[in-house]
This record gives C-alpha cells, sequence and structure tokens, in this order.
C-alpha cells in the first residue's frame, strides 16, 4: 500500500510551533512527524507527517482540526512517497554532526574525521537517530560534559533509534550501557551500527516498549540515563525513569521543542530530580536534570 506525506510549509519557527501541535494530536500514535528546512535563504521549511494512503482522510482531518487556531490560512499539501527506503533518502544529504569532540558522519564524510575526534559513522537507514542537530547534537554536548564532571558506572539510552547516543557513551567510556527502542527495526539497524563503529562488546539492544522489560532491572539502577524522544512521553515516563535511575544519578532530556521546556521540568520536579543545565541548538532543547 502506497505511503504518502501530508505537509504544511512555514518559516523554521512556524514548522517548529506546528510539529509541536502534531505531537499534542497524535502522542505516542505510529505516525512519524518531522520538519524538513527546503530552502535556508529564504527561510522554508515544511512540517510533516508520514502515512498510508488508507489513512489520509481521517489524518487530514486531526491535521486540520490541530493546527487551525495558530494556523488558520495553512495549507496541508500531499506528496505520495516513491517506494523506496524515504528515511534513507532523507539523511542521504546530511552533514556531518560535530558536538565537542563528537563528530556524526556518513561513510562519505570519513576525511572529515580530525585527529582528537570521536567519531560515529552512521549512514541512513531505516532507523531515526541524525535528524533534528539540535536534539542530536545538544545530547552529545550535554553526555560528554556530564560524563566528564562525574562517576558513570552504566547508561541506558531509551528511545536509542540509529544508536548514536549509546555509542557515544561507550566511546567516551567503556561502560555497560543498555540501549532500547519500541521499534524493532530500530533496534536491529542499532545493532549494525554498533558493528559498523567497532563496539564488539558493551551495548546491549533490546526492544522494549516503556520500561515493561526484565532489562531495566537487570542492568539497572543507571547512573545516566538519556532519554531522546518527544516532550509528551518524556512526561508520562517520568516516574518510572526516576525509578530507575541510581542515587545521585543524571538524566539527560531532548526531543523537546523550547515552549515545552517547563512542562518536562515541572514533571521531573515532581519526582525529585532537579534541573542542572539547559542546552538550547535551532528551537531544540537538552536538559540535564539530577538525582538528589
Amino acid at each position: 500500500m502506497s505511503e504518502i506525506r501530508l505537509y504544511v510549509t512555514s518559516t523554521e519557527k512556524g514548522a517548529a510551533e506546528i510539529l509541536d501541535l502534531l505531537s499534542e494530536v497524535f502522542g505516542e500514535e505510529d505516525f512519524a512527524i518531522a520538519t524538513t528546512e527546503v530552502d535556508e535563504r529564504r527561510d522554508i521549511w515544511e512540517a510533516s507527517v508520514y502515512l498510508m494512503k488508507d489513512e489520509e482522510e481521517a489524518v487530514r482531518e486531526r491535521i486540520a482540526e490541530g493546527i487551525r487556531h495558530a494556523f488558520p490560512n495553512a495549507v496541508i499539501e500531499r506528496e505520495v512517497i516513491p517506494d523506496v527506503d524515504w528515511i534513507a533518502r532523507s539523511l542521504e544529504g546530511l552533514k556531518p554532526v560535530r558536538a565537542g569532540r563528537f563528530l556524526v558522519h556518513g561513510s562519505h564524510d570519513r576525511d572529515k574525521v580530525k585527529l582528537n575526534d570521536i567519531a560515529i559513522e552512521i549512514d541512513a537507514g531505516q532507523a531515526f537517530g541524525t535528524g533534528h542537530h539540535g536534539t542530536t547534537a545538544g545530547c552529545l554536548e550535554m553526555i560528554e560534559g556530564v560524563m566528564r564532571a562525574r562517576t558513570v558506572r552504566n547508561a541506558l539510552d531509551l528511545g536509542t533509534g540509529s544508536g548514536v547516543l549509546a555509542i557515544a557513551v561507550r566511546k567516551l567510556r567503556h561502560i555497560k550501557v543498555l540501549a532500547t527502542d519500541i521499534d524493532p527495526v530500530a533496534v536491529r539497524v542499532a545493532k549494525e551500527n554498533v558493528r559498523r563503529n567497532g563496539i564488539a562488546s558493551g551495548i546491549r539492544l533490546e526492544t522494549a516498549p516503556g520500561f515493561h522489560s526484565p532489562a531495566f532491572r537487570k542492568e539497572g539502577p543507571f547512573d545516566l540515563i538519556i532519554a531522546n524522544i518527544l516532550a509528551r512521553p518524556l512526561m508520562k515516563v517520568a516516574p518510572q525513569l526516576a525509578a530507575h535511575l541510581a542515587p545521585g544519578g543524571s538524566v539527560i532530556l531532548s526531543g523537546i521543542l523550547a515552549g515545552q521546556r517547563w512542562k518536562v521540568l515541572s514533571a521531573y520536579n515532581g519526582v525529585k530530580l532537579r534541573h542542572v543545565r539547559t542546552i538550547w541548538r535551532n528551537g531544540w532543547v537538552t536538559i540535564h536534570l539530577r538525582h538528589g
């Protein structure tokens, strides 16, 4: 069955606001929602929802209703996706992401790696992991800072996607890392990326919705938990996440639009985690919290 993309054209700021609204509309449903830069000079962006063709009418109505008040003149356009790996296609043109000593790059950019870089090679694939530069770079920068300042004996990468953050932790320090994702395809791709980066052991990859897996109890509690997902599910899992954090442990949260920051902080303050630092990148924030 054909896959399609419903999208709205706006500015970078507008696309970020639409993404926030669509995240509220669709919550944790199985739709890919993304923003894409079309023309940097003219500040043209697209906010998109990817879906199957037979879902179009109902999804279009929900998009229209969700953005109607904030964007009354928005036009919802439609594109039929060719029978190719569209995520791979969207990632093929990505430039390397640099954050501190980390450099995330595709195989075609190996020549960009410098002597003291911690290089992580992630090619286009079926799992998300290098799409939002603000969240990826923010997490990488925060990981380096936290692990330089504190003793971290084990880590959890919740919603690992391509595995890029789990790989970063393991390359920075040889500790045990549990990396989980609700999507078995993402876990399979992450395993390949772990091998591609020369990591033979130390990262355990599991398909696990939420915290409903014995792997969390077996590998935890964790000195460091990283969750680069979306604001709404981050708030939902706050109690379970805090329960799996070791005393004095650190939490790095991202996938959060700047306007959602206070809601997320409120949810985590409610489980006794205190704010340490926030990194702002391209309308997205990465937050560091600590236990105790």
